[in-house]
This record gives C-alpha cells, structure tokens and sequence, in this order.
C-alpha cells in the first residue's frame, strides 16, 4: 500500500459566493476587527520552546508599539466573539497575552494567548487563511460529531476556538498503560473516531492531528478523541487517507484495539457510531441539506484525485455510484448516504443524489 501521506502541499480553494452565503445564514461568516495579514506585521520574532527545551515549530511574534495596543485590542473583541456571542462585558479583565506564528502546516496559524488578568487563567484561538475544504470540515465536524465547534470566517481569515485535549502522540507516550478497563475504552474510542472519519472522509488523522480529552468517571475514564485539523477534508484520493488506522503513528492504540476487542466487537462500535451520526443528521437535516446543496457545486480538490477516490471507494462499497460523482461534495454525499442506508432503515432524506441511492 502507498504510504499515508500528503501527495504534496495542499492547494487553497476560496471561499466562493455560495458557501459565503450559507455561512452567513448560520452567523459563521461576520466582519471581523483583525484580519490574517494584519498579523504578518510583526516586526521580530523568537523561537518557543516546550518544557523540555524542545522545539516546538511555533515562533512568538512582535509587533511595533503603536500597532500592538489596538490590535490586541481587537483581538480580545474576537476572544469575545467565539466565547460569549460579542457580549464585551467579559473583556474588562481580559488581555492578550502572548501571540505565536507557526511556519509548519498548509495554514500557517497565529495562536492568540489570551489572559484574564485577575486570576492568570488562559485560553487560546487560532487566526488561519481561510481555505474552503478546511471550512467544509469544519462545519461537518459541527454538524455531525458529538462535539461543539466555534469558528468564523471574513473573507480570507478563519477563527478557531482551542479545542482542548492531550495531543494524540503525548497520550500514546504517557497515557496508554492504564488498568486493562481504561485500554478497552481507549481502544473502543478510537474504532468510533475512526468510523467517524471515514464516513464524513476526514482525512490526515495521525497521531498529532488529534487530541484525546479525558474525563473521570465513577469506574475509570472515559475517552473523547477529537479532530483539531480539518485541512484534509475530502482533498486527497487515496481512501486509506480517510482511515486513521492505518497510519503507523496510530500504531499503539491500534494494538491495544487487537489485544482487547474481538471483530465482532469491533463491528458493534462501528455500528453504533454509525446510528449516533444517523441520529445527527435527522436532527439537522435541513442545515446538512443546505450545506451539502454548496458543497456538491464546490471545487475543493483536483480532477484526478476525485476520479481516484471514487474508483476506491466504489471498490469498497461494492456499488459503482461513486464512480458518477464529479467532484468531492458529491463523493462525501454519497458516502455518509451509503454507509448509514446500508445498516439502518431510518428515513433519512438528502436532495442531492437521493434518486441514485434509493
């Protein structure tokens, strides 16, 4: 099998009229105070090292001093956005504390450290170049995961919340020698991370594009593992892409999943994912029928690699639909519409592509 990588460097697709207008319907898309380039301004920066002395791929910036008072200024105002719906009373005690650039990555993000100055208590955002594929993302995450999810778009700018969690490969080094219980939940965990991905074809889910949030429980914990990079979201053509098991990072939880769970178990979760995900989509069904509505006319990756994603997946669905689909919207329609009808008889109705399925 090819190995799992990137083919190359993702290319940006804008953010088109269309997709504009569905963010704006759903208070997504607003006029922001600080836009991405304006944080290119910075005037020097230093390296940030982790706790170890390790580095860690970010750099913390500078800026001129008549630029920092209004622009940190600003950017409480979009702390205030994502967190409390604009409502600037929380900004009284709040203030920027630290902004770090990271040259590792498609999206090359500044994350925004902000501070509340009457206990030192932090919280993070991120300010991206916005590129479509990754909104898709995002919004299916938002639409079709058990997780929340803030973000806003203004033109070429996106702003991500922090999602909180260890990351994926800390928790592998530190965290996976647990009781025999806590191994079965975190293998359990990630066969339904897994289907979750696959079905709405998230791709790139290695072990640092992830984290795992924790939560104690009367017996043991229970696992959340999360998405924190939508970049790959039905780019790439190779199907494997979309399955976080096989990536050699994942190993470790992966053997766990082997020692402890029979296949028959392991189908049940996916299963179960499967019906959670079915149960999401009747919920919004109105709001994944719009999205979709844009995303099936969108461009949001390469001719070849649609046309190869399609060969695999109608290769693995045994059904050569997916062999008509002209772009990755439709391919991703198709896919969520196959994998919850082949296992449920919910009444489950999309616009697009319904006449083909049924």
């Amino acid at each position: 099998m090819q190995g799992n990588k990137p083919s190359k460097k993702k290319n940006f697709f804008p953010i088109r009229k269309p997709l504009e207008e569905y963010l704006k319907s759903h208070n997504r898309y607003i006029e922001l105070p600080v836009k991405y380039n304006d944080l290119l301004r910075y005037i020097a920066s230093t390296e940030l090292l982790n706790q170890k002395g390790e580095n860690t791929y970010w750099e913390t910036v500078y800026f001129q001093e008549y630029d920092r008072k209004e622009l940190f200024e600003n950017l409480t105002k979009i702390y205030s956005l994502i967190k409390a719906d604009g409502d600037q009373q929380i900004l009284e005690h709040l203030d920027v504390a630290r902004i770090d650039y990271c040259t590792f990555g498609n999206t090359k993000p500044f994350r925004i450290r902000i501070i509340n100055r009457l206990n030192d208590n932090y919280d993070h955002f991120y300010i991206k170049k916005a590129d479509a594929s990754r909104v898709y993302g995002l919004e299916l995450e938002y639409l079709l995961s058990p997780n929340n999810l803030n973000y806003l778009v203004d033109g070429d700018t996106l702003i991500e919340e922090h999602i909180a969690g260890i990351p994926g490969d800390d928790f592998m080094t530190v965290k996976l020698q647990e009781n025999e219980f806590n191994q079965i939940r975190i293998a359990k965990e990630f066969v339904k991370f897994n289907e979750r991905c696959f079905v709405r074809l998230l791709g790139d889910m290695r072990a640092y594009n992830y984290v795992v949030d924790i939560t104690p429980d009367i017996e043991g914990n229970q696992y959340r593992i999360r998405a924190i990079d939508f970049d790959q979201q039905s780019y790439e053509g190779r199907k494997s892409f979309y399955l976080p098991q096989y990536f050699k990072e994942n190993n470790p939880i992966i053997f766990l999943g082997i020692q402890h769970m029979a296949p028959e178990t392991v189908r049940q979760y996916q299963l179960e994912e499967r019906s959670l995900i079915a149960g999401r989509v009747k919920a919004s069904i109105k709001q994944v029928n719009e999205l979709f509505d844009v995303m099936t006319h969108d461009e949001i990756s390469q001719k070849n690699k649609v046309a190869q994603l399609g060969e695999e997946l109608a290769y693995h669905h045994k059904n050569d639909i997916f062999k008509k689909c002209l772009n990755m919207g439709e391919i991703v329609l198709t896919n969520i519409v196959l994998l919850l009808q082949k296992d449920f008889k919910q009444s489950i109705v999309f616009k697009d592509l319904r006449n083909g399925l049924e």
